[in-house]
């Protein structure tokens, strides 16, 4: 009987002490003093994600409250204390500045179980850096160069499937149409493969993009602890890639290089360069071991240039197109300019002349200040940092940093009028005058989107060619103003974007 009483307080002892520590965990900023919105017991200040708020609409709206009460709120990503950066001065030394404190975005990812999450993206440490050194190669101007033709090649199809859906019915949901452009892009370029989503929509390389992206494994609980306790989590074997996603890229990968391997055929693409890596061993600067990719690592880079590439390039296009209807006169100026480019050379467009669409690249640039795809960039602290000027705030060592880009995109005190569609934002002037941390859809510093060139590269042509070749308009069926999809980490129209489209 003594025994079991002894037992039975340990075990009342044991909880009252978990019980207090979860309680002091959600009572951090408080007891600082640092300003902050009291959080759900388990979800944080991320209560409702995916269900009755966005991402997005979190970021914003938590910026909106708490914007000039100092370098940072105090936030809750989920269970954990978190640094919510409301001055671009802080995100300066994050991302720029102090970078080597902040290398790691902090993201759950199990390579043992779920080994597409050994992407670039989510990857930190050693590993991140030495896989950025080694993929950054196959990004610089000169590989885009040697693309471009395969590119227009798809750009040219594009059109012409464009133009017989518009024959059909004038009433065109442009952002699957734009996808599935995108998707036959990045799977040529990436994978060597004729997607023909284009053709197809059902095409198993667009069923699986598109599932890729909107389908989630684990749902708002999952995403919440996996978060929290991300450690536990790969101990419970826990996986965020849906398990015939996996499959299919695995797939693909392995036969794709098996065949490249055994035909001797190189593209000098994406994929020519992850067989390189597996090939040929390369020493590392911290070991002085040499290090092969394996098949699982390729799979994972080839799987998130796939994912990221088509989704964002496509999202951005299809919000440009949006902005471009609402605003003939803009729409009109980009027809303009894009004919009288062609003409210079010769008629169609070329790498070369991309750099001459000076007007389309500032209302891509303004597109993606409205419409911020990644709303949000991730930063992990690695060491103790206190704000300078500012020794109240610290940043402790493994707290994870939330810089809201796109809410800071429509702040009036960096951009006037922010809701207003304005190319001129980035007129040469405004952009010289501007510090480059005032505009973040590609990140900053040296953890920067990688394949940065090479989406700006497709959705300049894609504009071009559609703009040159269709005019745009609102209709009946187009949402005024944007609706966007809860369920997304990436901004997303809810339900596509309807225009009117008339050949040119």
């Amino acid at each position: 009987m003594a025994v079991g009483t002894y037992l039975l307080t340990a075990l009342l002892a044991i909880i009252g002490y978990l019980l207090m520590k979860w309680r002091r965990t959600m009572r951090y900023w408080q007891e600082l003093g640092i300003p902050c919105e009291e959080p759900h017991v388990f979800m944080g200040n991320m209560q409702g994600v995916r269900t009755k708020r966005s991402f997005s609409e979190i970021w914003t709206s938590y910026y909106k409250k708490f914007s000039g009460s100092g370098p940072f709120a105090g936030f809750y990503w989920f269970r954990r204390p978190a640094v919510f950066v409301l001055e671009t001065s802080l995100a300066k030394q994050i991302l720029i500045k102090d970078f080597n404190k902040f290398t790691d975005r902090g993201f759950f990812h199990n390579t043992e179980d779920d080994p597409l999450s050994g992407q670039l993206f989510l990857l930190d440490g050693h590993k991140w850096r030495s896989m950025r050194n080694k993929l950054s190669p196959t990004f610089t101007s000169g590989k885009m160069k040697y693309m471009f033709p395969t590119v227009l090649k798809v750009g040219h199809e594009f059109t012409d499937v464009f133009a017989q859906d518009v024959a059909k019915n004038p009433i065109i949901e442009v952002r699957e149409l734009l996808a599935r452009f995108t998707t036959d892009v990045i799977g040529t370029c990436a994978f060597g493969i004729e997607c023909s989503s284009l053709k197809d929509p059902e095409a198993e390389f667009r069923v699986m993009g598109r599932r890729s992206v909107t389908e989630q494994r684990l749902g708002a609980i999952g995403l919440g602890f996996v978060n929290s306790f991300p450690n536990l989590a790969r101990r419970l074997h826990m996986k965020m890639t849906e398990e015939l996603i996996e499959k299919f890229f695995m797939r693909i990968v392995r036969e794709t290089v098996a065949f490249r391997e055994q035909n001797n055929i190189r593209r000098n693409d994406f994929m020519d360069q992850l067989i390189d890596l597996k090939n040929k061993p390369l020493m590392t600067s911290e070991t002085g071991e040499s290090v092969n990719l394996t098949i699982e690592e390729i799979a994972a880079q080839a799987f998130v240039f796939f994912a990221a590439g088509f989704e964002t390039s496509s999202t951005t296009m299809g919000f440009a197109l949006y902005e471009l209807a609402q605003n003939q006169d803009i729409q009109n100026r980009v027809r303009e300019e894009v004919l009288e480019v062609g003409q210079k050379y010769n008629g169609d467009l070329t790498y070369e002349s991309l750099k001459d669409l000076v007007y389309l690249d500032q209302v891509i640039s303004e597109t993606l200040r409205l419409y911020t795809v990644l709303p949000v960039l991730n930063r992990e602290c690695l060491e103790d940092f206190v704000v300078p000027e500012n020794p109240k705030y610290v940043i402790k060592k493994g707290m994870p940093i939330l810089i809201p880009a796109g809410a800071m995109h429509r702040d009036e005190r960096l951009y006037p009028n922010p809701d207003q569609f304005n190319p001129d934002n980035f007129s040469a002037d405004r952009v010289k005058q501007r510090d480059s941390v005032e505009w973040l859809p590609f990140g900053d510093g040296p953890r920067n989107c990688i394949g940065m060139r090479f989406g700006q590269m497709q959705t300049r042509l894609g504009l071009a060619l559609l703009i040159k070749n269709f005019k745009f308009s609102v209709c009946e069926k187009t949402t005024i103003p944007m609706k966007y999809n809860k369920k997304l980490f990436l901004v997303a129209s809810e339900s596509g974007i309807n225009l009117k489209v008339e050949r040119v």
